[in-house]
């Protein structure tokens, strides 16, 4: 069907709609209370099919590039929204804006229902009837935490009490010992009610800290002196600076968006009982796919998520954006109450809008000294990407003989590697194509919780860079793919010869870049971070697999037998699990006996 007949015949129905291009790429997911109407609007049909005129430019450009449409019909716009975002974090659109914030927010918290209270961390409501929560804190949270636990003498683990008998905290002064002493509710109650003060002050908090580093110092315990130093350190990073004081018991969760030429921000700040405990944000890189709007709806709908939230706080945002009644739908069926989002125009409310948005303004002009933008606009620009690689992510296999094979994502973003985002993987696969299929689909399965990069980079040729657009493509993903590969003279590497002539390949080009090129060294050192960590998990796995054979081989199951059932089974994990039955259609009756009772 006709791109023109199509939208002749949308239904007046909620629904989420998407173009693509001439390649089947898909550009733009957009949701609408009433289909028809939505996706009319930018259009104009005579005397031809065209971009409506009143459009934006972003919006005209997109329209000119889009030949087909889809859409998915659905019971109500508050549908349409979930829909919406769910397919815009695993799909990627290049006209859609992604906020890669998947980070939930810890809080601090008290069960009041136990008989000697503990401080703890959670990321969720905790079921129970009389809990007080404190936060979120976006970094600091642990830090606090220890810190309460350092200067107040509070039962400092859950398995404390059960012992009935005193431990080294009793004896360094860290607890009052509960589990054996007769220690009065209101003796307690007197830690708890500190604990209180120095979570809800963290200028209080931070001179105790102060005074305790002192003490070490003088004691010449220089170690732990420089533990509590970088913990004031942590602490005073988490929340922003400010005069701003309710005086009151007041909430406030806080939103503002703000942009530059290259780059838009996101910060979030959090009020809580007329002060402000903590901070966050986020950049993205602005191309032709920005729009204030989205971005404001992403922030809220990345941070809020699906899960109701411990603290629930009038929600405060720097301008007015289309569509917040259905925003505000969404997030009250969440809250479980009505949610209430304003902007505000005068009075305590307006100044923490502008506090927000002057933090805004000096994140980007810190974030423009930095300037994350320069290189991965040159490789754009080389390799036509769609996106400036502000995140990418980067895969390598490593195995011996087809033992301990395992796969390895490292991720790279705005100029620095994300430890934390690094992922490894157990594969089955024994050849190199296999092995990067399998960790390409794991990583593809995942995108539903985790969004897709701007970019991937691959440690292959050509062939491996046809299979991950193969599996891009299979599942709809709009996403770049690079490979690098060791360029080869008489079936040996170059770099054995001394030198380092990567190839890169992409979707349309091979790049044979000079060795002393910024942009191949930009890549050979994303491609070797992700040798590494494949390396290194392949050592670790290698050294369990080993130690675990060689128990095995105690228990009279010799190497071979070993060899053979790891090649039907694949891990030791999958071996300790199979049944007898299958063990011993593998091996033999004796050796399954054996190897279950090694497992038992």
């Amino acid at each position: 069907m006709s791109l023109l007949k199509t939208i002749q015949q949308l239904p007046d129905s909620a629904g989420v709609y998407q173009y693509f291009d001439k390649d089947g790429h898909i550009l733009y997911i957009g949701k609408a209370k009433n289909l028809s109407n939505r996706v009319k609007s930018y259009w104009q049909f005579t005397p031809e099919l065209q971009a409506n005129k009143t459009l934006s430019l972003r919006i005209k450009r997109m329209i000119e590039q889009t030949v087909s449409l889809n859409y998915i019909v659905v019971n109500s716009e508050h549908d349409a929204l979930i829909l919406e975002n769910s397919l815009i974090k695993q799909l990627n659109p290049k006209y859609n804006i992604l906020l890669r914030d998947d980070k939930t927010y810890p809080y601090i918290y008290i069960d009041n229902n136990e008989k000697y209270p503990r401080v703890e961390i959670t990321r969720k409501i905790i079921k129970s009837k009389d809990i007080t929560y404190f936060g979120p804190y976006s970094i600091g949270a642990r830090d606090i935490l220890d810190s309460v636990y350092e200067i107040c003498k509070l039962v400092q683990k859950k398995s404390c009490l059960k012992s009935h008998k005193l431990c080294l905290y009793h004896q360094i002064d860290k607890c009052l010992g509960p589990c054996e002493l007769p220690i009065s509710q209101e003796r307690y109650k007197k830690e708890l009610d500190l604990a209180i003060k120095l979570i809800k002050n963290k200028k209080i908090l931070i001179k105790s800290l102060e005074e305790k580093m002192k003490f070490y110092a003088s004691e010449m315990r220089f170690e732990e002196a420089g533990e509590l130093r970088d913990r004031i350190q942590r602490i005073s990073r988490s929340e922003i600076k400010s005069e701003i004081d309710f005086a009151s018991t007041e909430n406030y969760d806080i939103f503002v968006v703000k942009n530059s030429a290259t780059r838009a921000v996101v910060v979030r700040i959090f009020m809580r009982h007329g002060k402000i405990i903590s901070s966050s944000h986020d950049f993205i890189n602005i191309n032709e796919s920005y729009f204030e709007d989205e971005l404001y709806y992403r922030a809220l709908l990345d941070y809020y998520k699906e899960e109701k939230p411990p603290i629930i706080a009038p929600i405060l945002i720097a301008k007015e954006i289309e569509g917040l009644s259905s925003m505000e739908e969404h997030l009250s069926g969440i809250f479980e109450k009505k949610a209430n989002i304003s902007v505000p125009k005068r009075s305590k409310r307006k100044d923490l809008i502008t506090l927000a948005l002057l933090n805004a303004e000096e994140l980007l002009k810190k974030d423009k000294i930095i300037d994350h933008t320069k290189l991965p606009l040159q490789i754009q620009e080389l390799c036509s990407l769609e996106k400036i690689p502000s995140r990418v992510e980067v895969f390598d296999n490593s195995h011996i003989s087809g033992v301990a094979t395992v796969g390895a994502m490292i991720v790279y973003e705005d100029g620095k590697f994300d430890k934390s985002s690094y992922r490894t993987y157990h594969l089955e696969a024994k050849d190199e194509y296999g092995q990067m299929r399998e960790t390409l689909s794991r990583r593809v399965a995942s995108f539903s919780k985790n969004s897709p990069p701007d970019l991937w980079i691959l440690d292959g040729g050509s062939t491996l860079l046809k299979l991950a657009l193969d599996i891009l493509a299979s599942n709809a993903i709009n996403l770049d793919v690079i490979a690098i590969s060791k360029e080869k003279i008489d079936a040996k590497t170059h770099r054995a010869k001394g030198k380092a002539n990567d190839i890169l390949y992409t979707q349309n080009d091979v790049f044979r870049l000079q060795n002393s090129d910024k942009r191949l060294h930009w890549a050979q050192n994303l491609r070797d971070e992700a040798h590494r960590s494949a390396i290194t998990f392949h050592k670790k796995t290698k050294l369990k697999l080993d130690k675990e054979s060689k128990l095995l081989n105690l228990n009279g199951i010799s190497h071979a037998k070993v060899q053979k059932l790891l090649k039907i089974f694949g891990t030791f994990t999958e071996l300790k699990n199979a049944s007898f039955e299958e063990i011993s259609a593998v091996l033999n009756a004796k050796d399954a006996k054996n190897i279950k009772m090694f497992y038992k």
